[in-house]
């Protein structure tokens, strides 16, 4: 007989009664994990991937935890990182405390990518940013009718994190870097057709996938696939989709640098501008210049890593552009688009041209600075085959 759902408290950290970030429903074999911050989208606090990597460490462990299941409350998924209280940590002179939050993440994420036990991340509504990276690593991710990818970081001063340039560099052809720097939306049609959803189910029925689901108890894929293709098709794309737009994207994209690619594009408007050429120009125009460079280095350089060394990698980077060194975009970009909402941010350097290979270089090399070291992620072992790939 299959036990009844239940929902598992989890303590507050503080003395007053409010309600969990994260829950759990447990169900026979599968444990449910929601994240609970719908007011902000489910945006991840430090306390959220605490609480994360606690469960998945502790479900791993448990004979009795065959799957996963991971979704968001309210209308989205999750909206990415809180990057607000970073950011106020770094205007106080805290940016180690960044570091911290980031370090968690990324090591979630890792976990995520080597899990041995299926994960299935079911994304209705919004998926970005540190949203991604807890779902992309997984290995069953269900798109539907609302569901909204995005890595937005070059419009804020930052890239794109959380495992991306791993993930983003295997999309057909040069679409990740399309995706990664101009921080374009993608629906759920679109997330299937380029491999970043494994699944599309159609909204009205995912609560039914999520009740069969709930009833599995073996935690083999091949059975979680054969429920999830039960209730999945493969959804037709729009007339207009930028999926459409591959072989453009490809021409244009796969060029050295980002001025390379602008160029490219400006030559193709030159043949025919339409809305979808005018937008892409624009989006890669307001973006911070340091963001597109230091961006397009890592997605090129994700193509010959594993997922481990992505994070690593990309733990530099992000300590790089906290720390400001080279350029305080991040701080400017989270003012303009998150705290004042004016739209109108100042990027220094302010063009594409005034951000040399040496500024680059800074944001790969590591920090030299006293108390910080590289990300260090935890061993695996008896990984499942699918698992090892990402390594």
């Amino acid at each position: 007989m299959v036990k009844q759902p239940m929902v598992s408290p989890i303590p507050p950290s503080s003395s007053f009664v409010r309600q969990p970030m994260v829950l759990v429903k447990e169900s026979s074999h599968v444990r449910t994990i929601i994240l609970n911050r719908p007011k902000q989208l489910n945006a991840l606090s430090f306390e959220m991937i605490s609480r994360l990597l606690e469960l998945f460490h502790a479900y791993e462990e448990d004979p009795n935890v065959k799957l996963i299941i991971l979704k968001g409350e309210g209308r989205a998924f999750c909206a990415g990182g809180d990057v607000a209280a970073v950011v106020q940590d770094i205007n106080k002179g805290n940016w180690k405390l960044g570091a911290n939050f980031f370090s968690k993440e990324f090591t979630l994420n890792y976990l995520m990518a080597t899990y041995t036990k299926p994960q299935v991340s079911l994304l209705r509504g919004i998926v970005m940013g540190g949203g991604a990276g807890a779902s992309m690593h997984g290995r069953f991710r269900v798109a539907t009718d609302n569901s909204v990818f995005a890595m937005p970081e070059t419009a804020i001063g930052l890239f794109p994190d959380v495992g991306a340039s791993y993930y983003l560099s295997r999309l057909p052809g040069f679409f990740g870097e399309y995706v990664g720097l101009t921080g374009a939306r993608l629906d759920g049609a679109e997330m299937f057709a380029c491999g970043l959803a494994t699944h599309f189910v159609p909204l009205e029925k995912l609560s039914l996938l999520e009740d069969a689901l709930c009833k599995e108890n073996t935690g083999d894929p091949k059975i979680i696939c054969n429920i999830i293709n039960d209730f999945s098709y493969t959804p037709k794309l729009k007339d207009k989709s930028q999926y459409f737009r591959l072989k453009t994207i490809n021409k244009c994209f796969s060029r050295r640098t980002v001025e390379e690619i602008i160029s490219a594009l400006e030559k193709e408007g030159d043949k025919k501008m339409d809305d979808w050429i005018s937008w892409t120009l624009e989006s890669l125009k307001k973006a911070s210049p340091t963001s597109l460079k230091i961006s397009l280095r890592s997605i090129r350089e994700g193509r010959l890593e594993g997922v481990g060394e992505c994070l690593i990698r990309e733990y530099r980077m992000v300590c790089a552009v906290m720390r400001g060194q080279v350029s305080k975009d991040f701080l400017e970009g989270c003012r303009a688009l998150l705290v004042d909402k004016d739209k109108n941010p100042k990027w220094e350097p302010s063009k594409l041209e005034f951000v040399s290979d040496r500024m680059v270089d800074h944001y790969f090399e590591g920090l030299k600075v006293e108390d910080w070291e590289d990300l260090k992620l935890p061993i695996r072992s008896n990984l499942p085959s699918h698992a090892i790939s990402k390594l």
